[in-house]
């Protein structure tokens, strides 16, 4: 059974509380428990992470990332500037993919910047929690090659 990482950052612990209209309106434990659910059907556990803070989620990346296979990521606004994160999901050698509730690229200018997306070996965005089941199909096709 491989461990796929999920990880979760700033303000994605107060998801079905924020607007539900961008974000959806499961919350964090709800999309938690979507994925461990379709990924034990593919054969996978799930080691899953949430931190408002920066730091943390690149140490839980360098703890975990050597017994894990692959990386489901909704980095939040670090997105938009954080070039440890990005560093720091390249540097596991593990295929990442990038997922977002809302549609990043139909929002502010700002948010339509990426700059851990060249980090990971794809990006969704703007399909709710629907998003998080995809990128794992992604990563379990990517690991059967």
């Amino acid at each position: 059974m491989a461990t796929l990482l999920l990880i979760h950052g700033p303000n994605l612990n107060l998801l079905g509380v924020r607007d539900a209209q961008l974000y959806g309106a499961k919350t964090l434990r709800d999309i938690e428990a979507l994925v461990t659910d379709a990924a034990e059907k593919l054969g996978h556990k799930i080691a899953a992470f949430q931190s408002n803070h920066e730091g943390a989620i690149i140490d839980f990346l360098q703890k975990e990332s050597p017994n894990a296979r692959g990386i489901i990521i909704n980095p939040g606004a670090l997105t938009h500037y954080s070039y440890a994160l990005h560093d720091a999901l390249r540097d596991t050698k593990l295929p990442a993919i990038e997922v977002h509730l809302s549609d990043i690229i139909s929002r502010e200018p700002w948010r339509q910047v990426s700059v851990t997306s060249p980090a990971c070996i794809a990006q969704i965005s703007g399909k709710k929690e629907q998003g998080y089941i995809e990128a794992l199909g992604v990563l379990h096709k990517n690991m059967q090659n």
